[in-house]
């Protein structure tokens, strides 16, 4: 299974970097290149594990994915339920770990194409097209760790 990753250092302290990471609504798209829209499903109000979260890419491309992990301030994990047709699995996870200059931000994604016989071009793309996007929307991240407004916000939903 191909696997993309990245990673920064953002001047904050990773329970910061957790909260920016957990944003949503103008706040979250104000840094995160990668969506469009995104929102939590089945009522839920907030992060957490088992939690359902709707996701449409910039380019329209929409998904179903679950938290199986969220343990404030060092990691969240998510895998894909339901979403493009090409993906057989979807995975990524995040983890924030303290740095002399803030915090490490690790980004990694797993991936699996189908159907079988197509997987092979399909996964060498996916591993440049993924790869770019985690990258850029890292860089994003790396901007909002910076952003007055989003570090308010992250701070008034950490307490």
């Amino acid at each position: 299974m191909p696997v993309v990753s990245a990673e920064a250092v953002v001047p904050v302290d990773p329970a910061t970097a957790f909260a920016v990471s957990q944003t949503t609504g103008a706040v979250r798209r104000r840094w995160d290149p990668f969506i469009s829209e995104q929102h939590f499903l089945d009522g839920a109000e907030v992060a957490a594990k088992g939690v359902l979260t709707f996701t449409r890419q910039r380019f329209g491309l929409s998904m179903v994915s679950r938290y199986v992990s969220y343990a404030p301030p060092r990691n969240v994990g998510m895998v894909m339920e339901t979403g493009p047709w090409f993906f057989a699995k979807l995975g990524g996870g995040w983890r924030f770990t303290e740095a002399p200059e803030g915090t490490l931000a690790v980004w990694k994604y797993n991936f699996s194409c189908r159907p079988a016989w197509f997987a092979p071009i399909a996964e060498w793309v996916g591993v440049r097209v993924l790869g770019f996007e985690i990258r850029r929307r890292l860089d994003g991240f790396v901007r909002g760790c910076s952003d007055p407004l989003v570090l308010a916000e992250a701070r008034r939903t950490t307490g």
